[in-house]
């Protein structure tokens, strides 16, 4: 028999003995079937929306948002591949791309003369700009004379800054408010030379930058369009194009280990840039022009700065305090107070040990969140009107969604109810939203008391009242296994405090505080019981709903709580 040696071959798979190299091996029913499936699946929406006017706009929407997207984010990736080899053709079409920009804002917003309807007119302020912009930046990145570079730039903009007033509409002719302008200016300017200091670079350039934009804020957002003339237009241009000329002018050509940085550097921004993008235009730029409307008065006309702040908190329909003392004998506040004095003993003695009073994994950390919890609730249980409302959804949906969702991620860590957790996770996504709210309207509906309770809350409420007000024999078999609970949370606190165990007395300690509270309230120590009962003028009792959304004030706890999926 000979080896491989002596015939000099290789050893080869059965499955390559089969089909050799070159040949495709067969296909099954499954690769064939997934296929068809799809292409039927693409045929049906194409002619869904060859009939449906609403589907063709929605397809036609998302397959140019894809193809944006993409066409943008490989273009970016061409662009900056010039950086190394090629920088001037690099900074001619980055100038020409920013001139661009601008050309569509001004013409598009029909802010410049000559924009307007027709395909001519839309597309010829971006192509001027491009073009200008595009040689402008040519023409620095073969400069590296830096008087030179300065000239052309500080140049460039000021014939800019003239020719972009002097195209400016008539109707949006500012009227310079000086304030507004100084406040502006002044305020952007030290925050970009801040910024430039963080950054271990010149103020000066910073400075210049964000003066450009105080100014193009002050003498437009903060000014009467339509009250000024051409001179005032013209300054308004004018202005931020020398400073950002002048700031142009300060830079250098980079020489071949700064484009290589460039090119390391721009490849972060292009995958986050257009996330960082729609979080700014959906986002940011909304609350910047919410903050700037709010110094308005009624018809966003004139300044009123924050007196519109002033009439919120002194209506009493936005915020009203008239109640706050009853804010600490209510009962949350006075839980929530005694769990964070149980936080404040736990972290110092956890600070003698670990030298850290508070961290994650921390025993002080399930204290300190749920007394900061039962603390709000007190305070929005005395306090009215919509601030307290938003506050109310803000602490309720944020709070609980955050501790849930790391709550059910521990337990979907590779744990023993893994399989559970994760359905949890999936569950709810699998329910419409007016489907979980028919589902949370039986949870919360109230029943005439003479009748028995179908919802869920009510039944368990009115039920609690029934045992904690009976004398049968499951009140008290209740009464015996919540005292059985009560002096085993006992002994385990014992333990952990004779072995000092800090971190394993935390648990006993906050169900002894709780569940004694509730062992006094349902044997009738304190209250005379607990759960949905009430006790007639005749010493009889009855049982008593609660009607979860529209009794005040934990209506709105109950509300939030249907958004937390």
């Amino acid at each position: 028999m000979e080896t491989l040696a002596a015939t000099g071959g290789e050893e080869t798979s059965a499955e390559e003995r089969e089909h050799p190299p070159g040949d495709l091996p067969p296909r099954d029913w499954r690769y064939y079937g997934s296929r068809i499936a799809v292409a039927a699946i693409v045929v049906g929406v194409v002619i869904w929306a060859i009939f449906e006017p609403k589907i063709r706009s929605t397809v036609i929407t998302v397959v140019v948002a894809v193809v944006a997207s993409g066409a943008i984010w490989v273009g970016a990736n061409l662009l900056f591949n010039q950086v190394r080899h090629r920088w001037p053709l690099f900074n001619a079409i980055a100038y020409g791309l920013v001139g661009f920009i601008g050309g569509v804002l001004l013409h598009g917003n029909l802010i410049t003369v000559g924009s307007g309807t027709g395909f001519f007119t839309w597309v010829v302020g971006p192509l001027v700009g491009a073009i200008v912009l595009g040689g402008i930046g040519y023409v620095l990145s073969i400069t590296d004379d830096p008087a030179r570079r300065r000239l052309i730039s500080i140049g460039s903009a000021a014939v800019i800054g003239v020719i972009v007033g002097l195209l400016i509409r008539e109707q949006y002719h500012p009227e310079f408010d000086a304030l507004a302008i100084a406040v502006c200016t002044v305020v952007l300017g030290g925050l970009g030379a801040g910024l430039s200091v963080l950054r271990k670079r010149p103020p000066l350039g910073g400075a210049l930058t964000g003066a450009a934009i105080g100014w193009v804020l002050g003498a437009w957002g903060g000014a009467d369009l339509g009250d000024g003339n051409a001179a005032t237009a013209i300054i308004a241009t004018l202005v931020p194009a020398l400073l950002i000329g002048y700031r142009i002018g300060m830079t250098h050509n980079p020489d071949y280990q700064g484009r290589v940085e460039i090119d390391g550097k721009s490849r972060a921004v292009i995958f986050v840039g257009p996330a960082l993008l729609f979080i700014t235009v959906s986002l940011i730029v909304p609350a910047v022009r919410t903050a700037y409307l709010s110094l308005l008065d009624r018809d966003s006309e004139g300044f009123v700065w924050l007196e519109n702040y002033g009439t919120i908190f002194t209506n009493e329909d936005s915020f009203d305090a008239s109640g706050w003392a009853d804010t600490f004998t209510s009962q949350p506040f006075i839980i929530g107070m005694v769990l964070l004095v149980i936080a404040l003993i736990v972290g110092l003695s956890m600070r003698q040990r670990t030298g850290k009073a508070v961290e994650l994994g921390n025993p002080t950390m399930p204290p300190l969140v749920v007394g900061v919890l039962l603390v709000c609730f007190g305070v929005f249980t005395a306090f009215r009107g919509t601030i307290i409302n938003n506050l109310w959804w803000v602490v309720t949906v944020v709070f609980l969604s955050t501790a849930l969702g790391l709550a059910v991620a521990v337990l979907a860590d590779q744990k023993g109810g893994e399989k559970f957790a994760k359905s949890i996770i999936f569950m709810p996504m699998a329910i419409s939203l007016v489907g979980a709210s028919v589902i949370w309207r039986f949870v919360y509906t109230a029943r005439d008391t003479s009748a028995d309770q179908t919802g869920v809350m009510n039944a368990l409420w009115v039920g609690l009242g029934r045992l904690s007000t009976g004398s049968g024999l499951p009140t008290i078999i209740t009464t015996a296994v919540l005292a059985l609970i009560l002096i085993g949370c006992f002994i385990l606190l014992a333990q952990a405090l004779t072995r000092r165990q800090w971190g394993r007395a935390v648990i006993p300690g906050i169900c002894i505080v709780l569940g004694g509270w509730f062992f006094i309230r349902f044997t009738g120590l304190i209250g005379g019981g607990i759960g949905g009962f009430r006790v007639n003028e005749d010493g009889t009792t009855e049982a008593q709903t609660v009607f979860f959304v529209q009794e005040t004030p934990y209506n709105n706890f109950w509300l939030m709580v249907i958004l937390i999926r």
